[in-house]
């Protein structure tokens, strides 16, 4: 059980149409309860139903974010691509940058760095995915990568009250497995002390699950969770959340 106020952020990926608004409606209800009022909720849904979102949720505490934009601040020829200020102006308040399966498509820290200062510009609240790949993990690469990524991402960025720090190991995404307790509190911990003044709020994702919430809920430093595949299913979704505080 905790008590801390936590964040939950459903990460839909290229998941979803129309027909599944709908599917909101227990999780809306769910988020009015007193289950949740030290915690909140986050949804990051595709571009195109963005505006769908806002509308379902308008009169609730869920807030809404984007899975990611493009580094310039300024309209331009980027065909299939949109940027932080059109972010906010849709409505959405937080956005994801780095996350593993955009670095593997050619996203580099530079470029990742470029992002979340414009996304800060916009004043947009960041969700900063950092991790190991299976490989980097195997030789014991996993504090240099992190360090590594921290700060290129973070190059000349002084104000990070508006950073969440999103660990996501690369090996863990989409496979059932999550690192040891132990060793994800070393890691964690890890994180906080690259941070000299106030760390970040510091998240955890990589296959989040109603069956092993139990264990990473237990995890003190953890700030909450970036859901994947386990928030597209409401039940799944608000089983975290119930269990994270029960």
């Amino acid at each position: 059980m905790t008590n801390k106020y936590m964040y939950f952020i459903a990460n839909w990926k290229m998941y979803g149409d129309l027909k599944t608004i709908n599917t909101l409606d227990k999780v809306i209800k769910f988020s009015k309860s007193k289950e949740i009022n030290k915690g909140r909720l986050i949804y990051c849904p595709p571009y195109t139903l963005i505006s769908s979102f806002l509308k379902k949720l308008k009169n609730c505490q869920i807030d809404i974010g984007g899975q990611n934009c493009h580094e310039s601040e300024n309209y331009g020829a980027h065909t299939g691509f949109i940027n932080s200020n059109m972010l906010k102006n849709i409505g959405a308040n937080y956005v994801i940058i780095g996350h593993s399966e955009n670095r593997k498509k050619g996203e580099n820290d530079k470029l990742i760095n470029l992002k979340i200062k414009s996304a800060l510009n916009a004043k947009l609240k960041v969700i900063f995915c950092i991790g190991e790949t299976l490989t980097e993990k195997r030789k014991k690469k996993t504090r240099l990568v992190l360090s590594k990524q921290i700060k290129a991402g973070l190059n000349k960025i002084k104000n990070k009250s508006n950073i969440f720090i999103a660990y996501e190991p690369v090996w863990s995404i989409g496979t059932g497995v999550v690192p040891k307790s132990k060793n994800l509190l070393k890691i964690v911990k890890f994180i906080k002390n690259k941070f000299k003044n106030k760390s970040p709020k510091i998240l955890y994702g990589g296959s989040v699950n109603s069956k092993n919430i139990n264990e990473l809920k237990e995890i003190p430093d953890i700030d909450g969770f970036l859901i994947g595949g386990a928030s597209q299913k409401t039940k799944n979704f608000i089983d975290i959340v119930k269990k994270t505080y029960s």
